[in-house]
């Protein structure tokens, strides 16, 4: 499988002509990758247009997902995740309906402030006491399509930030047969499709699907696909890059769409057969420790049981020269590929640590909570920033939370409760925006 973008960057930079354009290093090295830095040139193509190299690399990884249509995303899979939602809703207008979207409430903050934008009303799904997980949905949804105003797409996230994989292929079903579509956050799953049988959204029966190739793939940051199904309507293909372009950058990463083509020839090759669970966690689990999520590439200690919260085992780990993706007070997440080395080192590690007393106290408890505005009406209101301890009783303008996990305790435009400044506080979250002023949902015209 040939990397046509790959091969444009290297022929310029090789032919080394006079640049009078963007970037303004002009090829000259810094950094040491000036040189195939490049903008949308002639020749080129151009990303959210593409009818040229791009089109012809994102067709080769069209191929390798099995998709209707492939398209690269150098901004993530935020990006990704904002044009399924345009696409969601441009789909419902088409049908003559109303846009209703049922997403999991363990939903990438992206996907909140993206309905935001998009005025998108949110049926909240799994709405249940854990803050990172969801519980499966498909009773709710039964429940939901049973309704007089059905969702016109359902959104949810799998494998979520733990590594737990939802059931997806009965969701599917389970949409389709009331003409509604499935999107998926795959973020964390673009190798999905790699394993043999292949556990990707896509072949799980997802309408829409955006893979980070970031994350689990050898990509560099910010290297993303959108997938569209070969079942997906015909409409939305047509669509797709229009919905990329409304929120994209108009100056895409040609570094990026560099990694992203050379990926193709690399998952065409030998790479699937190097992607395979491995044995730290069946040793780390037999001696003990515990972990949480069916997902292959990813190991979620939960290590109180041991004796350690996450963040001290974090800051244990990352002084013996280990950093591991994320911590808090309950796990510990860790990110494996192909390319991790020294997994035999942090085993050893983790092995060599003593057992101490568990420790038993566990986060607050969620509780719902009253809708007073919009997300939209939130988020685009004046807000002022006070200390969580003072927002009792107020309405969140913002979720207020870092990347990562990025999943909100509450939702914008909810007022906060007891239970969610807990669980703020919780997890070090010391102030927060609420909405200001007689959009605040406490004064009345």
């Amino acid at each position: 499988m040939n990397s046509p973008i790959c091969d444009f960057a290297r022929r310029y930079a090789r032919e080394a002509p006079l640049r009078l354009h963007m970037p303004g290093h002009k090829g000259r090295p810094r950094l040491g990758c000036e040189a195939l830095d490049i903008t949308e040139i002639p020749g080129a193509d151009v990303l959210y247009h593409a009818r040229g190299i791009i089109r012809e690399s994102e067709e080769n990884a069209s191929a390798l997902f099995g998709s209707a249509r492939t398209l690269y995303s150098t901004e993530g899979s935020s990006l990704c995740i904002r044009a399924m939602l345009q696409l969601a809703r441009q789909y419902a207008l088409l049908s003559g309906k109303k846009p209703l979207v049922a997403a999991g409430r363990n939903a990438h903050r992206v996907f909140l402030e993206g309905a935001a934008l998009l005025d998108l009303p949110i049926r909240w799904l799994g709405c249940g006491e854990a803050l990172l997980s969801s519980a499966p949905v498909t009773a709710e949804l039964e429940a939901l399509f049973a309704a007089e105003e059905k969702p016109t797409a359902v959104y949810l996230t799998s494998p979520d930030y733990l590594g737990n994989e939802l059931d997806l292929t009965p969701v599917a079903a389970l949409c389709h047969a009331h003409g509604a579509l499935l999107l998926v956050d795959n973020a964390h799953g673009a190798y999905l499709k790699f394993l043999a049988p292949s556990r990707h959204p896509l072949d799980r029966g997802a309408d829409l699907c955006c893979d980070s190739a970031h994350k689990t793939l050898p990509a560099l940051t910010g290297c993303a696909y959108l997938h569209l199904a070969k079942g997906c309507p015909a409409a939305l293909l047509n669509m797709a890059e229009q919905a990329m372009a409304l929120f994209a950058s108009t100056s895409p990463s040609y570094l990026l769409l560099q990694s992203l083509d050379a990926l193709n020839p690399l998952l065409a090759g030998d790479y699937p057969a190097r992607i395979r669970e491995g044995k730290a966690k069946a040793r780390l689990a037999a001696a003990g420790w515990q972990t949480c999520g069916t997902e292959a590439l990813k190991l979620t200690l939960l290590p109180k049981a041991r004796g350690y919260t996450g963040e001290a085992l974090s800051d244990l780990l990352t002084e013996a020269g280990m950093v591991p993706e994320f911590a808090d007070p309950d796990q510990l997440v860790l990110m494996l590929t192909p390319e991790t080395e020294g997994l035999e080192q942090l085993t050893d590690f983790l092995l060599r640590l003593p057992a101490r007393a568990p420790i038993s106290d566990a986060p607050p408890k969620r509780e719902a909570a009253e809708a007073v505005l919009t997300p939209r009406e939130a988020l685009l209101a004046p807000f002022e920033t006070l200390p969580t301890a003072q927002c009792l009783g107020r309405v969140l303008a913002s979720p207020c939370v870092s990347c990562p996990p990025a999943v909100p305790i509450a939702v914008c435009g909810e007022r906060l409760n007891a239970a969610a400044l807990a669980l703020f506080s919780y997890y070090g979250i010391t102030e927060l925006n609420v909405v200001l002023g007689k959009n605040d949902g406490l004064h009345k015209n």
